[in-house]
């Protein structure tokens, strides 16, 4: 039940990342073009999204576990780290040049060509090398606070 659950989950979602135009990399980069060609479309992508997932807490607020079993994740800490603000920057950063973070990334396999092919490596190396990059820069102390 939780895969059939998840599967239709994860087709929805991908399904409003193309409806959204979240896949199109010249509309997200016309998003992020603020002082240039600015593309205000994705604010309501964002503003919609933003409304069903504040339901939702409200609603998990209430019950004790999910409807599929398992529980739910804690509240993610309000704490603003050097790690987070380092990540988001790449993050954004990345989601700049190339127009696409994760989601939408795998989403456009399906008509990115080459180039998506090639993002989806490249990020999925970062994401390999994440660990262990943070691991050595704690180990040589250039991770320190």
């Amino acid at each position: 039940m939780r895969a059939l659950i998840a599967t239709l989950s994860g087709s929805l979602f991908g399904l409003g990342l193309l409806v959204s135009g979240m896949v199109d990399t010249t509309r997200v980069q016309g998003w992020l073009d603020i002082f240039g060609e600015w593309d205000p479309t994705l604010a309501f992508v964002l503003g919609g999204a933003i409304l069903p997932m504040a339901i939702a807490w409200r609603i998990a607020e209430h019950r004790r576990a999910p409807l599929a079993g398992g529980s739910f994740p804690g509240r993610p800490a309000q704490k603003v780290t050097s790690d987070l603000a380092v990540g988001s920057l790449i993050f954004g950063a990345g989601w700049g040049l190339a127009g696409l973070c994760p989601g939408p990334s795998l989403a456009s396999l399906t008509f990115g060509g080459w180039e998506g092919l090639l993002f989806l490596a490249a990020m999925i190396t970062g994401m390999l090398l994440a660990v262990p990059a943070r691991n050595l820069t704690t180990l040589t102390g250039l991770g320190q606070r």
